[in-house]
């Protein structure tokens, strides 16, 4: 066996050194085009609030976080609601099942509770209505303090004893049993 001569093994070297400074064949490229500035992302430092409201998707109730000036009240995010959903929003397929109520909708919150007073029979309102009124309510900034699944919402209807619903993790509304209900 003949020894490996320094000739041999710095010519190797070289060789492999050019083969990486080659980089396989690649050819260089410019700095691709990378776009504006990122947007949506909070300044540190900065408050940030979103109103959290309930609209219907293809798979049933969505949660949307709405970017907002400040801390929304239970009125202010039952106004929003009945809104309904803004352009992008629609173009995200959500829709609202709220009708338009005449005589508009009246929202008082105490201490983790709200009361919502609707022109109409709750009855009369799609599945989906009710846990869009319900979510929304629950997820305002209220006093207490509680998480929304926590939150106490008495709909009343036409003069009658209210519904007390809660707002379960999925979106959707159901009876707490603290009420007399529906006729």
């Amino acid at each position: 066996m003949r020894p490996t001569r320094p000739r041999g093994r710095a010519a190797t070297a070289l060789a492999l050194a050019l083969l990486a400074l080659a980089g396989c064949g690649i050819p260089p490229t410019d700095p691709g085009v990378a776009g504006g500035p990122a947007r949506g992302i909070q300044r540190p430092g900065a408050d940030s609030h979103t109103a959290r409201l309930i609209f219907v998707g293809s798979s049933g109730p969505q949660a949307v976080a709405r970017p907002v000036e400040g801390p929304v009240d239970a009125r202010e995010a039952m106004d929003l609601l009945l809104d309904g959903p803004s352009a992008a929003e629609r173009e995200r397929g959500l829709f609202t099942e709220v009708p338009p109520m005449s005589g508009g909708v009246r929202v008082t919150a105490t201490e983790g509770a709200v009361d919502v007073y609707i022109p109409m029979k709750a009855s009369a309102l799609p599945v989906a209505a009710v846990s869009q009124l319900v979510c929304t309510a629950a997820n305002a900034d209220i006093p207490g303090d509680r998480p929304p699944a926590e939150v106490d919402v008495r709909i009343f209807e036409e003069k009658r004893y209210p519904w007390q619903l809660r707002c379960g993790d999925s979106g959707n509304a159901y009876p707490t049993g603290g009420s007399d209900g529906p006729d």
